[in-house]
C-alpha cells in the first residue's frame, strides 16, 4: 500500500479505542523502520489517537476509503509534533475528511 499525506483509510481491525471501520488520515510518512526502501506512515484516527504504520502493519490493519473528495488543505498538512498535531485535532483540522460517512 503506497499512503501519501493526506490519504483517509479505514481500519480493518479494532485499535487504539477505535472499532473496525473508523477512519483516519495520513498526516506524515517517513523511512519505514523494517525497510528503509519502504515508507511508513502516521495516521491520526476519528478519536484522535494516532500511531506510525510500517509498510507491513498497513496491509494488515489498514484499507483505503473511498473518499469522492479530499481537501488541499489536507493533502498540504506539515507535520512538526504531536503537540501540534493534537492542537490541529482538537481545533477542528481535520474534521471534514474524518467525518465524512
Amino acid at each position: 500500500m503506497k499512503l501519501n499525506v493526506g490519504d483517509v483509510i479505514t481500519l480493518e481491525v479494532p485499535l487504539l479505542g477505535n472499532s473496525v471501520g473508523a477512519r483516519g488520515v495520513v498526516y506524515n510518512t517517513y523511512t519505514d523502520f523494517e525497510d528503509d526502501t519502504e515508507r511508513g506512515t502516521s495516521i491520526i484516527f476519528e478519536n484522535g489517537e494516532y500511531d506510525g504504520f510500517s509498510i507491513k502493519e498497513q496491509d494488515i490493519y489498514l484499507r483505503e476509503a473511498d473518499v469522492q473528495y479530499i481537501p488541499f488543505y489536507i493533502r498540504g498538512y506539515r507535520f512538526t509534533n504531536v503537540m501540534k498535531l493534537s492542537k490541529d485535532y482538537d481545533g477542528g483540522f481535520f474534521d471534514e475528511i474524518l467525518n465524512q460517512h
